[in-house]
C-alpha cells in the first residue's frame, strides 16, 4: 500500500485514493496507547475532522450515545467500518446513497428517537417522488439494516428499528438480449472496429463490462486455449477502481480453444499492439488487450458511452454491453446446458443466483415444453 505521511497525523494512500487521519486519545485505562484512524476522501474533510478533534480536546466522536444523530452514526458506520473493509465501489456507492437521499430526509433524526413508521415514510415517499423504483429503494433498505444493526450490536440502540419495518418489494429487472440472428448483425456491424473484441468477449464468454476491461495479455493463453478471469476495472463515479471479482467464484478460467473467431481477433489485436509499441515512439503497451491509441487501458465508462453510441447510431435493436451476457445465457439455455454450468461460467456463486437473474430469459423455454406435451398427447 503506498501510504505517505502528508503531515502529522495525516497521510494519503495513492492507490486507494484515500486519506487517513489519525486521532489520539492518550491511553487507556491499561496503559496501552489509545489511537483511531479514519479515513477520508476528501482532504478538506479530512483537515476539517482533525481540527475539529483537537479544538475539541480529544473527546470521542460518538463518547454521547443519547444525542447521536442518524448522520453522525452513518458517517462513523461509512468510516470507521465500511471504508477499511470493502471495496471502495461499495464505499462509493454507500456514501452516494447517504449523502443524497437518507441524510436529507433523516439525518438530523436522533438515533434512539428513530422509529419505524420514519423509516417507512421515507421508503414510500422515495418511491412515490418517481425517480427511484422499488429495486433502488430496497438498497437504502440494506443499508440502513446493517448500519443500524451494528448500532444495536454496540449496545447503542436497544433493537433495530428496520427490523419492523415492511422492505420494499424487489421485481426482476427485464434483461435485454439478442437473437442468433441479431448477435450476427452487430458482429458484421462492429468488425474491424475497437469496439470488436468487447462485443466478442461478451457473447462468447459472458463477461461483465469490468472483467471486460481488466483483462490483460498475462491472462490470455494461446498455447492453452484459456482465458483467466482474475482483474476487474469498473468505476466509482468517473474514477478507475481495479480489483479482483467480486467472488471467489468469479475468478475462473474459460477455455477459447474451439473459439476461432475469438482467438482470430485476440491474436491479430496483440500483433498489432506489439507492432506499434515497437514502432511508435508515443505508443506504450499497458499490457491490457482494451487499450486506446496510445496503449492505456480504456476508460469503462468511456467503453459503455462508445457501445450505446454506436448500436443507437447504426439502427440496432437496443442493448447494453451488459445485455451481451444475458446474450450468452440465452443462447446457452437454448442448447440444453444445464443451469449449474451456465451459472460457473458466468461466474456466479450458486444456481440459484443463476436462476434468478435470468427467470425471464429460461422461461421462454415454457412454450417448447407445452408444445412438446400437447404434441404427445395428440399423437395418442
Amino acid at each position: 500500500m503506498a501510504r505517505k505521511t502528508i503531515k502529522k497525523n495525516l497521510a494519503y494512500d495513492d492507490q486507494k485514493g484515500l486519506y487517513y487521519a489519525c486521532f489520539n486519545y492518550g491511553t487507556t485505562a491499561d496503559g496501552r496507547r489509545d489511537r483511531r484512524v479514519r479515513t477520508f476522501t476528501d482532504l478538506s474533510a479530512a483537515e476539517l475532522a482533525l481540527e475539529q478533534f483537537q479544538q475539541g480536546g480529544g473527546g470521542r466522536v460518538l463518547r454521547d450515545a443519547s444525542r447521536l444523530t442518524l448522520a453522525e452514526w452513518l458517517e462513523y458506520w461509512l468510516e470507521e467500518v465500511i471504508a477499511p473493509n470493502r471495496a471502495y465501489t461499495t464505499y462509493y456507492c454507500y456514501r452516494s446513497l447517504i449523502k443524497n437521499h437518507i441524510v436529507p430526509a433523516l439525518g438530523a433524526v436522533r438515533l434512539r428517537q428513530l422509529e419505524p413508521w420514519h423509516i417507512q415514510e421515507y421508503y414510500a415517499k422515495k418511491m412515490r417522488e418517481g425517480r427511484l423504483d422499488s429495486n433502488s429503494v430496497h438498497k437504502h433498505h440494506i443499508l440502513l439494516h446493517t448500519a443500524l444493526r451494528l448500532a444495536f450490536r454496540q449496545k447503542i440502540l436497544g433493537e433495530n428499528p428496520v427490523e419492523r419495518v415492511e422492505a420494499p418489494r424487489e421485481h426482476p429487472t427485464r434483461q435485454l438480449y439478442y437473437t442468433p440472428e441479431q448477435l450476427r448483425d452487430l458482429f458484421q456491424a462492429v468488425e474491424g472496429s475497437w469496439l470488436e473484441p468487447v462485443v466478442k468477449l461478451g457473447a462468447y464468454l459472458g463477461l461483465r463490462r469490468g472483467e471486460i476491461c481488466g483483462l490483460r495479455w498475462s491472462d490470455v493463453d494461446f498455447e492453452q486455449g484459456v482465458i483467466q478471469i482474475r482483474v476487474t476495472r469498473t468505476t466509482a463515479g468517473y474514477r478507475v477502481v481495479e480489483k479482483q471479482p467480486k467472488t471467489s467464484n468469479s475468478i475462473r478460467t474459460l477455455g477459447i480453444a474451439g473459439l476461432e473467431d475469438l482467438t482470430r481477433l485476440l491474436q491479430t489485436i496483440r500483433r498489432e499492439q506489439l507492432e506499434l509499441a515497437r514502432t511508435q515512439s508515443h505508443y506504450t503497451d499497458s499490457g491490457y488487450v482494451l487499450a486506446d491509441g496510445q496503449g492505456q487501458p480504456r476508460h469503462p465508462n468511456l467503453v459503455t458511452w462508445a457501445f450505446r453510441t454506436f448500436v443507437e447510431r447504426r439502427g440496432l435493436p437496443p442493448i447494453t454491453i451488459h445485455g451481451l451476457r444475458h446474450t450468452f445465457a440465452s443462447l446457452a439455455n437454448s442448447a440444453r446446458i444445464p443451469l449449474v454450468d451456465i451459472g460457473k461460467a458466468l461466474g456466479h456463486k450458486d444456481v440459484s443466483i443463476t436462476g434468478r437473474i435470468y427467470t425471464h430469459i429460461f422461461d421462454q423455454t415454457h412454450q417448447e415444453v407445452l408444445n412438446t406435451v400437447a404434441a404427445r398427447i395428440a399423437a395418442g
